[in-house]
Formats: structure tokens, C-alpha cells, sequence
């Protein structure tokens, strides 16, 4: 049954990617009050800026990312009634 996990997680990751790219937008704007985050050849915004709008956007990532997977192997082990992951060492 965790070949079924496999397909689920990858539509699961995939959303939780959209979803912390709009999480990221939105921490961007109020922080800022700029529209959209700076890119890195980007030359009306300094060096600091931009390093400082990647490594907000890793951290945001990281954190969307742990969530939602966390949630999908939570969700899949309730419903299938097996974890997706490693199992604990006694």
C-alpha cells in the first residue's frame, strides 16, 4: 500500500509548493509593501534585498513543505491505517 503513498505525495507536494509561493507573496507584500519579491538580476534592488527575499522564501519553503508533507503521511496512515515512512527502531 506505500506505492499508493507515492502518487498522493507528489499532488500533495505540489500544492503545498503553490501554496508557500502565495504564503511567500503575501510575507513579501507586508513586509515591503513591494508587489513582488526582487529577483536576482534584478538591479533596482540591492544585494541585501534580494539575499534577504531568498532566504525568506528557503525558510517559507521549508516550513510549507514540512507541514504539508507531515499532514499528508498523518492523513494517509488514518485512512490506510499503515505510516508512509520510516517505522520507529525499538
Amino acid at each position: 500500500m506505500k506505492a499508493l503513498y507515492r502518487p498522493l505525495s507528489l499532488m500533495v507536494s505540489v500544492g503545498g509548493g503553490l501554496l508557500a509561493s502565495a504564503v511567500f507573496r503575501q510575507v513579501w507584500r507586508r513586509a515591503t509593501g513591494e508587489k513582488k519579491p526582487p529577483k536576482a538580476t534584478d538591479r533596482t534592488f540591492t544585494a541585501w534585498q534580494v539575499v534577504a527575499a531568498a532566504a525568506a522564501q528557503g525558510a517559507i519553503m521549508g516550513a510549507v513543505k514540512a507541514a504539508v508533507d507531515r499532514a499528508g503521511a498523518a492523513s494517509y496512515e488514518k485512512v490506510i491505517g499503515a505510516w508512509p515512512g520510516k517505522k520507529e527502531e525499538d
